[in-house]
Protein backbone atom coordinates (compact mmCIF):
# COMPACT_ATOMS: atom_id res chain seq x y z
CA UNK A 1 0.00 0.00 0.00
CA UNK A 2 1.02 3.60 -0.59
CA UNK A 3 1.70 6.09 2.08
CA UNK A 4 -1.60 7.83 1.28
CA UNK A 5 -3.48 4.72 2.39
CA UNK A 6 -1.93 3.52 5.63
CA UNK A 7 -2.64 0.06 6.95
CA UNK A 8 -5.76 -0.18 9.13
CA UNK A 9 -3.81 -2.14 11.68
CA UNK A 10 -1.24 0.53 12.19
CA UNK A 11 -0.91 2.18 15.56
CA UNK A 12 -3.28 5.13 16.09
CA UNK A 13 -1.97 8.60 15.61
CA UNK A 14 -1.14 10.90 18.47
CA UNK A 15 -4.40 12.81 18.15
CA UNK A 16 -6.39 9.59 18.22
CA UNK A 17 -4.56 8.31 21.31
CA UNK A 18 -5.19 11.63 23.04
CA UNK A 19 -8.88 11.36 22.10
CA UNK A 20 -9.17 7.87 23.68
CA UNK A 21 -7.35 9.04 26.78
CA UNK A 22 -9.65 12.03 27.14
CA UNK A 23 -12.81 9.97 26.41
CA UNK A 24 -12.34 6.47 27.97
CA UNK A 25 -16.06 5.72 27.81
CA UNK A 26 -15.82 5.33 24.05
CA UNK A 27 -13.62 2.22 24.42
CA UNK A 28 -16.01 0.68 27.04
CA UNK A 29 -18.94 1.38 24.74
CA UNK A 30 -17.13 -0.32 21.89
CA UNK A 31 -16.43 -3.31 24.12
CA UNK A 32 -20.10 -3.58 25.05
CA UNK A 33 -21.02 -3.31 21.42
CA UNK A 34 -18.77 -6.24 20.52
CA UNK A 35 -20.53 -8.43 23.17
CA UNK A 36 -24.10 -7.49 22.31
CA UNK A 37 -24.45 -10.72 20.37
CA UNK A 38 -23.88 -12.68 23.64
CA UNK A 39 -26.20 -10.54 25.81
CA UNK A 40 -29.42 -11.94 27.26
CA UNK A 41 -32.48 -9.85 26.43
CA UNK A 42 -33.73 -7.92 29.43
CA UNK A 43 -30.57 -8.55 31.48
CA UNK A 44 -27.93 -5.81 31.76
CA UNK A 45 -24.48 -6.77 30.55
CA UNK A 46 -21.89 -7.38 33.29
CA UNK A 47 -18.50 -5.94 32.40
CA UNK A 48 -16.88 -8.20 35.06
CA UNK A 49 -18.16 -11.44 33.52
CA UNK A 50 -15.56 -13.99 32.47
CA UNK A 51 -15.96 -16.86 30.04
CA UNK A 52 -14.51 -20.26 30.99
CA UNK A 53 -13.49 -22.45 28.12
CA UNK A 54 -13.73 -26.21 28.76
CA UNK A 55 -11.14 -27.93 26.65
CA UNK A 56 -11.13 -31.69 26.02
CA UNK A 57 -8.29 -32.01 28.53
CA UNK A 58 -10.26 -30.19 31.23
CA UNK A 59 -13.36 -32.29 30.52
CA UNK A 60 -11.40 -35.53 30.95
CA UNK A 61 -9.88 -34.23 34.19
CA UNK A 62 -13.32 -33.32 35.58
CA UNK A 63 -14.79 -36.70 34.64
CA UNK A 64 -11.89 -38.57 36.26
CA UNK A 65 -12.16 -36.46 39.44
CA UNK A 66 -15.91 -37.09 39.77
CA UNK A 67 -15.42 -40.82 39.11
CA UNK A 68 -12.68 -41.11 41.75
CA UNK A 69 -14.82 -39.20 44.27
CA UNK A 70 -17.77 -41.55 43.67
CA UNK A 71 -15.54 -44.62 44.05
CA UNK A 72 -14.01 -43.32 47.29
CA UNK A 73 -17.45 -42.48 48.68
CA UNK A 74 -18.72 -45.96 47.81
CA UNK A 75 -15.71 -47.62 49.45
CA UNK A 76 -16.07 -45.47 52.57
CA UNK A 77 -19.79 -46.29 52.81
CA UNK A 78 -19.11 -50.01 52.39
CA UNK A 79 -16.34 -49.93 55.00
CA UNK A 80 -18.55 -48.05 57.47
CA UNK A 81 -21.34 -50.62 57.12
CA UNK A 82 -18.92 -53.54 57.29
CA UNK A 83 -17.19 -52.17 60.40
CA UNK A 84 -20.30 -50.65 61.95
CA UNK A 85 -20.43 -53.06 64.89
CA UNK A 86 -16.73 -52.57 65.65
CA UNK A 87 -17.01 -48.78 65.45
CA UNK A 88 -19.97 -48.97 67.83
CA UNK A 89 -17.85 -50.96 70.29
CA UNK A 90 -15.15 -48.27 70.03
CA UNK A 91 -17.76 -45.63 70.82
CA UNK A 92 -18.84 -47.56 73.92
CA UNK A 93 -15.20 -47.95 74.96
CA UNK A 94 -14.61 -44.21 74.58
CA UNK A 95 -17.69 -43.43 76.69
CA UNK A 96 -16.50 -45.90 79.34
CA UNK A 97 -13.09 -44.23 79.41
CA UNK A 98 -14.79 -40.86 79.87
CA UNK A 99 -16.86 -42.29 82.74
CA UNK A 100 -13.67 -43.55 84.42
CA UNK A 101 -11.76 -40.31 83.87
CA UNK A 102 -12.76 -38.52 87.14
CA UNK A 103 -11.53 -41.45 89.26
CA UNK A 104 -8.40 -41.97 87.14
CA UNK A 105 -7.57 -38.26 87.30
CA UNK A 106 -8.07 -38.22 91.08
CA UNK A 107 -5.65 -41.13 91.51
CA UNK A 108 -3.13 -39.63 89.06
CA UNK A 109 -3.01 -36.34 90.98
CA UNK A 110 -1.95 -38.31 94.07
CA UNK A 111 1.18 -39.70 92.45
CA UNK A 112 -0.12 -42.89 90.86
CA UNK A 113 0.85 -43.65 87.27
CA UNK A 114 -2.00 -43.27 84.84
CA UNK A 115 -1.86 -46.85 83.58
CA UNK A 116 -1.99 -48.23 87.12
CA UNK A 117 -4.79 -45.83 88.05
CA UNK A 118 -6.82 -46.97 85.05
CA UNK A 119 -6.21 -50.62 85.87
CA UNK A 120 -7.28 -50.17 89.51
CA UNK A 121 -10.40 -48.29 88.45
CA UNK A 122 -11.43 -51.01 86.01
CA UNK A 123 -10.61 -53.70 88.58
CA UNK A 124 -12.81 -51.95 91.13
CA UNK A 125 -15.67 -51.79 88.63
CA UNK A 126 -15.32 -55.49 87.80
CA UNK A 127 -15.16 -56.47 91.50
CA UNK A 128 -18.26 -54.42 92.22
CA UNK A 129 -20.10 -56.05 89.34
CA UNK A 130 -18.93 -59.51 90.40
CA UNK A 131 -20.01 -58.87 93.99
CA UNK A 132 -23.47 -57.79 92.93
CA UNK A 133 -23.72 -60.80 90.64
CA UNK A 134 -22.72 -63.11 93.50
CA UNK A 135 -25.25 -61.57 95.89
CA UNK A 136 -28.21 -61.18 93.59
CA UNK A 137 -27.27 -63.01 90.39
CA UNK A 138 -29.11 -66.25 91.09
CA UNK A 139 -32.22 -64.48 92.36
CA UNK A 140 -32.12 -62.04 89.45
CA UNK A 141 -31.81 -64.75 86.79
CA UNK A 142 -34.52 -66.88 88.41
CA UNK A 143 -36.97 -64.00 88.72
CA UNK A 144 -36.16 -62.71 85.26
CA UNK A 145 -36.87 -66.14 83.76
CA UNK A 146 -40.18 -66.38 85.61
CA UNK A 147 -41.01 -62.83 84.60
CA UNK A 148 -40.49 -63.64 80.93
CA UNK A 149 -42.65 -66.77 81.13
CA UNK A 150 -45.49 -65.10 83.05
CA UNK A 151 -45.56 -61.81 81.15
CA UNK A 152 -48.00 -63.01 78.41
CA UNK A 153 -50.44 -64.41 80.98
CA UNK A 154 -50.13 -61.22 83.04
CA UNK A 155 -51.02 -59.11 80.00
CA UNK A 156 -53.98 -61.38 79.24
CA UNK A 157 -55.22 -61.14 82.83
CA UNK A 158 -54.84 -57.36 82.78
CA UNK A 159 -56.88 -57.09 79.56
CA UNK A 160 -59.60 -59.36 81.00
CA UNK A 161 -59.79 -57.23 84.14
CA UNK A 162 -60.02 -54.04 82.06
CA UNK A 163 -62.82 -55.56 79.97
CA UNK A 164 -64.78 -56.64 83.06
CA UNK A 165 -64.26 -53.33 84.88
CA UNK A 166 -64.93 -50.85 82.09
CA UNK A 167 -67.15 -52.94 79.82
CA UNK A 168 -64.70 -52.85 76.91
CA UNK A 169 -64.18 -55.54 74.27
CA UNK A 170 -60.40 -55.68 73.85
CA UNK A 171 -59.19 -58.91 72.25
CA UNK A 172 -55.67 -60.16 72.96
CA UNK A 173 -55.38 -61.68 69.47
CA UNK A 174 -56.27 -58.38 67.82
CA UNK A 175 -53.70 -56.59 69.99
CA UNK A 176 -51.05 -59.12 69.00
CA UNK A 177 -51.87 -58.63 65.33
CA UNK A 178 -51.80 -54.84 65.75
CA UNK A 179 -48.24 -55.01 67.07
CA UNK A 180 -47.29 -57.81 64.62
CA UNK A 181 -46.92 -60.40 67.41
CA UNK A 182 -48.75 -63.25 65.72
CA UNK A 183 -48.09 -66.85 66.86
CA UNK A 184 -45.91 -67.38 63.79
CA UNK A 185 -43.92 -64.25 64.64
CA UNK A 186 -43.54 -65.33 68.25
CA UNK A 187 -42.32 -68.72 67.09
CA UNK A 188 -39.83 -67.07 64.75
CA UNK A 189 -38.51 -64.86 67.57
CA UNK A 190 -38.30 -67.84 69.90
CA UNK A 191 -36.35 -69.79 67.30
CA UNK A 192 -34.04 -66.84 66.65
CA UNK A 193 -33.22 -65.91 70.25
CA UNK A 194 -33.76 -69.21 71.99
CA UNK A 195 -32.34 -71.70 69.54
CA UNK A 196 -31.20 -74.30 72.03
CA UNK A 197 -27.86 -74.80 73.71
CA UNK A 198 -25.85 -73.93 70.60
CA UNK A 199 -27.60 -70.60 70.18
CA UNK A 200 -27.17 -69.75 73.86
CA UNK A 201 -23.49 -70.72 73.75
CA UNK A 202 -22.93 -68.58 70.66
CA UNK A 203 -24.68 -65.61 72.26
CA UNK A 204 -22.55 -65.94 75.39
CA UNK A 205 -19.34 -66.11 73.36
CA UNK A 206 -20.35 -63.05 71.33
CA UNK A 207 -21.21 -61.11 74.49
CA UNK A 208 -17.91 -62.00 76.16
CA UNK A 209 -15.91 -61.05 73.06
CA UNK A 210 -17.70 -57.70 72.75
CA UNK A 211 -17.24 -57.00 76.47
CA UNK A 212 -13.53 -57.84 76.25
CA UNK A 213 -13.14 -55.55 73.22
CA UNK A 214 -14.80 -52.68 75.08
CA UNK A 215 -12.67 -53.18 78.19
CA UNK A 216 -9.38 -53.40 76.28
CA UNK A 217 -9.98 -50.29 74.18
CA UNK A 218 -11.40 -48.40 77.16
CA UNK A 219 -8.18 -49.15 79.05
CA UNK A 220 -6.01 -47.84 76.21
CA UNK A 221 -8.22 -44.77 75.68
CA UNK A 222 -7.88 -43.90 79.37
CA UNK A 223 -4.30 -45.01 80.15
CA UNK A 224 -2.78 -43.52 76.98
CA UNK A 225 -5.01 -40.45 76.87
CA UNK A 226 -2.11 -37.90 76.92
CA UNK A 227 -0.19 -39.77 74.23
CA UNK A 228 -3.35 -40.18 72.16
CA UNK A 229 -4.02 -36.44 72.36
CA UNK A 230 -0.44 -35.68 71.31
CA UNK A 231 -0.67 -38.06 68.36
CA UNK A 232 -3.94 -36.65 67.08
CA UNK A 233 -2.73 -33.08 67.69
CA UNK A 234 0.43 -33.71 65.65
CA UNK A 235 -1.74 -34.39 62.60
CA UNK A 236 -3.43 -30.99 62.87
CA UNK A 237 -2.11 -27.50 62.08
CA UNK A 238 -1.29 -25.42 65.12
CA UNK A 239 -4.30 -23.16 64.63
CA UNK A 240 -6.55 -26.22 65.07
CA UNK A 241 -4.63 -27.85 67.92
CA UNK A 242 -6.07 -25.49 70.55
CA UNK A 243 -9.56 -26.18 69.25
CA UNK A 244 -8.93 -29.92 69.47
CA UNK A 245 -7.59 -29.84 73.03
CA UNK A 246 -10.49 -27.62 74.11
CA UNK A 247 -13.05 -30.00 72.63
CA UNK A 248 -11.33 -32.99 74.25
CA UNK A 249 -11.18 -31.31 77.66
CA UNK A 250 -14.84 -30.31 77.51
CA UNK A 251 -15.89 -33.82 76.50
CA UNK A 252 -13.94 -35.44 79.33
CA UNK A 253 -14.75 -33.01 82.13
CA UNK A 254 -18.38 -32.11 81.58
CA UNK A 255 -19.61 -35.24 79.85
CA UNK A 256 -17.61 -37.57 82.07
CA UNK A 257 -19.11 -35.97 85.14
CA UNK A 258 -22.56 -36.15 83.57
CA UNK A 259 -22.23 -39.89 82.88
CA UNK A 260 -20.92 -40.58 86.38
CA UNK A 261 -23.72 -38.55 87.99
CA UNK A 262 -26.34 -40.42 85.98
CA UNK A 263 -24.83 -43.77 86.96
CA UNK A 264 -24.85 -42.78 90.64
CA UNK A 265 -28.44 -41.54 90.45
CA UNK A 266 -29.51 -44.71 88.62
CA UNK A 267 -27.84 -46.87 91.28
CA UNK A 268 -29.56 -44.95 94.09
CA UNK A 269 -32.91 -45.16 92.33
CA UNK A 270 -32.52 -48.90 91.73
CA UNK A 271 -31.59 -49.53 95.38
CA UNK A 272 -34.58 -47.57 96.70
CA UNK A 273 -37.03 -49.19 94.28
CA UNK A 274 -35.72 -52.70 94.94
CA UNK A 275 -35.96 -52.18 98.70
CA UNK A 276 -39.50 -50.80 98.49
CA UNK A 277 -40.72 -53.52 96.12
CA UNK A 278 -39.25 -56.16 98.42
CA UNK A 279 -40.88 -54.52 101.46
CA UNK A 280 -44.41 -54.56 99.99
CA UNK A 281 -43.83 -58.01 98.45
CA UNK A 282 -44.11 -57.16 94.75
CA UNK A 283 -43.62 -60.21 92.49
CA UNK A 284 -40.18 -60.23 90.82
CA UNK A 285 -39.06 -57.33 93.01
CA UNK A 286 -35.37 -57.47 92.04
CA UNK A 287 -35.50 -57.21 88.20
CA UNK A 288 -38.48 -54.85 88.35
CA UNK A 289 -36.71 -52.57 90.84
CA UNK A 290 -33.55 -52.45 88.73
CA UNK A 291 -35.66 -51.80 85.63
CA UNK A 292 -37.48 -48.91 87.33
CA UNK A 293 -34.23 -47.37 88.60
CA UNK A 294 -32.39 -47.46 85.27
CA UNK A 295 -35.30 -46.44 83.04
CA UNK A 296 -36.16 -43.56 85.34
CA UNK A 297 -32.70 -42.03 84.87
CA UNK A 298 -31.88 -42.67 81.23
CA UNK A 299 -35.31 -41.84 79.79
CA UNK A 300 -35.96 -38.25 80.87
CA UNK A 301 -39.31 -36.74 81.85
CA UNK A 302 -41.41 -39.87 81.29
CA UNK A 303 -38.86 -42.47 82.37
CA UNK A 304 -40.11 -42.59 85.96
CA UNK A 305 -43.64 -43.42 84.86
CA UNK A 306 -42.47 -46.00 82.33
CA UNK A 307 -40.24 -47.58 84.97
CA UNK A 308 -43.05 -48.09 87.50
CA UNK A 309 -45.71 -49.11 84.95
CA UNK A 310 -44.51 -52.72 84.69
CA UNK A 311 -44.14 -53.25 88.47
CA UNK A 312 -47.57 -51.66 88.97
CA UNK A 313 -49.05 -54.10 86.45
CA UNK A 314 -47.79 -57.15 88.34
CA UNK A 315 -48.79 -55.61 91.66
CA UNK A 316 -52.27 -54.91 90.28
CA UNK A 317 -52.71 -58.59 89.40
CA UNK A 318 -51.35 -59.81 92.73
CA UNK A 319 -52.47 -57.17 95.29
CA UNK A 320 -54.20 -54.17 93.71
CA UNK A 321 -53.47 -51.95 96.69
CA UNK A 322 -49.74 -52.36 96.01
CA UNK A 323 -50.15 -50.57 92.67
CA UNK A 324 -51.36 -47.52 94.58
CA UNK A 325 -48.40 -47.75 96.96
CA UNK A 326 -46.00 -48.00 93.99
CA UNK A 327 -47.46 -44.88 92.37
CA UNK A 328 -47.24 -42.98 95.67
CA UNK A 329 -43.66 -44.12 96.26
CA UNK A 330 -42.60 -43.12 92.73
CA UNK A 331 -44.06 -39.63 93.24
CA UNK A 332 -42.34 -39.15 96.61
CA UNK A 333 -39.00 -40.49 95.38
CA UNK A 334 -39.14 -38.24 92.31
CA UNK A 335 -39.39 -35.18 94.56
CA UNK A 336 -36.60 -36.50 96.81
CA UNK A 337 -34.37 -37.01 93.80
CA UNK A 338 -35.14 -33.63 92.23
CA UNK A 339 -34.56 -31.55 95.36
CA UNK A 340 -32.02 -33.57 97.38
CA UNK A 341 -29.98 -36.05 95.32
CA UNK A 342 -29.66 -34.33 91.94
CA UNK A 343 -28.50 -30.88 93.19
CA UNK A 344 -25.74 -32.47 95.28
CA UNK A 345 -24.56 -35.03 92.74
CA UNK A 346 -24.97 -33.09 89.49
CA UNK A 347 -23.99 -29.59 90.64
CA UNK A 348 -20.61 -29.76 88.83
CA UNK A 349 -21.89 -31.34 85.67
CA UNK A 350 -23.69 -29.84 82.72
CA UNK A 351 -27.46 -29.78 82.46
CA UNK A 352 -29.27 -31.18 79.43
CA UNK A 353 -32.73 -29.85 78.65
CA UNK A 354 -35.38 -32.58 79.08
CA UNK A 355 -36.64 -32.14 75.51
CA UNK A 356 -33.11 -32.50 74.09
CA UNK A 357 -32.44 -35.51 76.33
CA UNK A 358 -35.67 -37.22 75.28
CA UNK A 359 -34.95 -36.57 71.62
CA UNK A 360 -31.42 -37.97 71.97
CA UNK A 361 -32.80 -41.12 73.62
CA UNK A 362 -35.28 -41.64 70.79
CA UNK A 363 -32.63 -40.99 68.13
CA UNK A 364 -30.13 -43.30 69.85
CA UNK A 365 -32.70 -46.08 70.12
CA UNK A 366 -33.60 -45.69 66.44
CA UNK A 367 -29.94 -45.87 65.38
CA UNK A 368 -28.41 -48.42 67.78
CA UNK A 369 -31.28 -50.08 69.65
CA UNK A 370 -31.52 -50.30 73.47
CA UNK A 371 -27.84 -49.51 74.00
CA UNK A 372 -28.22 -46.48 71.77
CA UNK A 373 -30.95 -45.23 74.09
CA UNK A 374 -28.46 -45.36 76.97
CA UNK A 375 -25.65 -43.56 75.16
CA UNK A 376 -27.85 -41.03 73.37
CA UNK A 377 -27.76 -38.53 76.24
CA UNK A 378 -23.94 -38.64 76.73
CA UNK A 379 -23.39 -38.04 73.02
CA UNK A 380 -25.86 -35.16 73.10
CA UNK A 381 -24.06 -33.80 76.15
CA UNK A 382 -20.76 -33.79 74.23
CA UNK A 383 -22.33 -31.95 71.30
CA UNK A 384 -24.03 -29.38 73.54
CA UNK A 385 -20.85 -28.74 75.52
CA UNK A 386 -18.89 -28.11 72.31
CA UNK A 387 -21.58 -25.86 70.83
CA UNK A 388 -21.91 -23.93 74.09
CA UNK A 389 -18.15 -23.32 74.18
CA UNK A 390 -17.61 -22.17 70.60
CA UNK A 391 -20.95 -20.56 69.80
CA UNK A 392 -21.27 -16.79 69.83
CA UNK A 393 -24.20 -15.31 71.73
CA UNK A 394 -25.66 -11.89 70.96
CA UNK A 395 -27.42 -9.37 73.14
CA UNK A 396 -31.18 -9.71 73.06
CA UNK A 397 -33.43 -6.95 71.83
CA UNK A 398 -35.71 -5.46 74.51
CA UNK A 399 -38.75 -7.33 73.17
CA UNK A 400 -37.02 -10.69 73.75
CA UNK A 401 -35.12 -9.75 76.89
CA UNK A 402 -38.32 -8.76 78.69
CA UNK A 403 -40.29 -11.94 77.96
CA UNK A 404 -39.26 -13.87 81.07
CA UNK A 405 -39.54 -10.80 83.29
CA UNK A 406 -43.01 -10.09 81.89
CA UNK A 407 -44.13 -13.64 82.71
CA UNK A 408 -42.84 -13.29 86.27
CA UNK A 409 -44.59 -9.91 86.65
CA UNK A 410 -47.87 -11.41 85.44
CA UNK A 411 -47.60 -14.19 88.01
CA UNK A 412 -46.85 -11.66 90.76
CA UNK A 413 -49.83 -9.54 89.71
CA UNK A 414 -52.11 -12.55 89.87
CA UNK A 415 -50.84 -13.38 93.35
CA UNK A 416 -51.34 -9.76 94.47
CA UNK A 417 -54.87 -9.60 93.07
CA UNK A 418 -56.17 -12.59 95.02
CA UNK A 419 -55.86 -11.15 98.57
CA UNK A 420 -57.13 -7.76 97.33
CA UNK A 421 -60.32 -9.41 96.07
CA UNK A 422 -60.75 -11.17 99.39
CA UNK A 423 -60.31 -7.88 101.27
CA UNK A 424 -62.89 -6.10 99.11
CA UNK A 425 -65.34 -8.90 99.64
CA UNK A 426 -64.81 -8.70 103.40
CA UNK A 427 -65.42 -4.94 103.37
CA UNK A 428 -68.63 -5.30 101.38
CA UNK A 429 -69.87 -7.93 103.79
Amino acid sequence: MSADHPDATAAPSGSTARHHAEHPDHRAAASRARHTSHAVPGVPFDDGARWIAITPGNARRIIVTVFVAIVLLSVATWAFHAMGSFLFLLLLAWLLSIAMEPVVLWLSKRGMKRGLATGLTMLGMLLLFAGLAELFGQVFVSQLSQLGSQLPSAITSAIDRINSTFGTQFDIEQIQKAVSLTPDKLGELAGKYGGGIIGIFGSVITFLFDALTILVFAYYFSADSPRLRQTIGSWLPQRYQRVFITVWTISVEKTGGYVVSKLVLASLSAVFHVAFFWFIDVPFWLPLGIFAGIVGQFIPTIGTYIGVALPALFALLDKPINAVWIAAFATVYQQLENYVFTPRISRRTMDVHPAVALGSVIAGAALFGPIGALIGIPIAAVALAIVDTFSKRHELVPELAGLEAADEDDEDDEDDDEPADDTDAARRS
